[in-house]
């Protein structure tokens, strides 16, 4: 296995640029209280700056802040909750860190308001699909990360069906790029995410992560979820607390594989296991 990551000095993320020739790490920051590995704990502004600073100081070079919980049979919110929950956290990051910032929202009006206070990434799992959220995304100027999901959250998992899991997600991505570009956004503005767990059996995921490499066709970065998720708890047979090693290998084989990021709720240890990857990539 060879990693294949976005090439070039620098990957430009809104007036931020990260140098994305090795596997960067992604911290989770959820804001909700129903996320599926850690609901609640950091739903208050002050309990989220403070993790934030923690993934930074672990090895976080990307935060994700999210206001909407997406994991299967997840309850929709308000726009309004949404943006109650995410912009005061967005804008409070802003002044305070400096490193990439990632808003995790399908919502057009989430879009406007976290990029105006400071967000420099949008991280949508319907793929600017809701109405309104490309034009949105075009009006900011953001980086924008555009994901596969079968279904909706409610019910993506309960029976999730391919003919050939890697084909149609990689032609379902490459139609988000074209419609992305059709509408103003720039293919160096745009990343991919084969979407682990939404809308996937065990199967399914194994195999996306197995042909990870057919993702970097567009030259676009890949970013990959994989940390806890119920794939992870599949094979191990263990809960959500129990996952970090397998959470670890899984991340170990994305980079392998090609990933350009991963999204994690471990960073240290995440860090420790991507830095060796990335070392082996860059030794001769």
């Amino acid at each position: 296995m060879t990693g294949t990551h976005a090439s070039g000095s620098g990957w430009l993320f809104g007036d931020r640029s990260l140098d994305l020739s090795v596997t960067r790490v992604m911290g989770v920051v959820n804001v909700t209280p129903d996320s599926f590995s850690d609901g609640g704990r950091f739903i208050k502004a002050d309990a989220a700056l403070a993790q934030a600073r923690r993934l930074v100081s672990a090895g976080a070079s990307i935060l994700d802040v999210g206001g909407e919980s997406t994991r299967p049979g997840a309850t929709p919110v308000s726009v309004q909750q949404e943006l109650d929950r995410v912009v005061p956290v967005v804008e409070a990051l802003a002044r305070d860190t400096e490193v990439i910032l990632s808003v995790d929202t399908s919502t057009p009006e989430v879009m406007r308001e976290a990029a105006r206070v400071g967000a420099h990434l949008i991280n949508d799992v319907r793929a600017l699909s809701r109405e309104g959220a490309l034009q949105a995304a075009v009006e900011t100027g953001l980086s924008v990360c555009l994901m596969h999901m079968q279904g909706q959250p409610g019910t993506m998992q309960m029976s999730p069906e391919y003919d050939d899991v890697v084909a149609e997600v990689e032609r379902y991505l490459g139609e988000r790029i074209g419609a992305c570009e059709a509408a103003g956004l720039q293919r160096q503005q745009l990343l991919v995410d084969p979407g682990f767990g939404f809308g996937k059996t065990l199967g399914h995921n194994l195999s996306l992560l197995k042909h990870l490499q057919r993702f970097t066709r567009w030259g676009c970065p890949v970013l990959v979820g994989l940390s806890r998720k119920s794939m992870i708890g599949d094979v191990l047979g263990k809960p959500v607390d129990q996952r970090l090693y397998g959470s670890l290998a899984a991340a170990v084989a994305a980079a392998m594989n090609g990933a350009s990021i991963v999204r994690v709720h471990d960073v240290a240890e995440t860090a420790d296991a991507i830095a060796v990857i990335n070392a082996l990539h860059q030794s001769v």
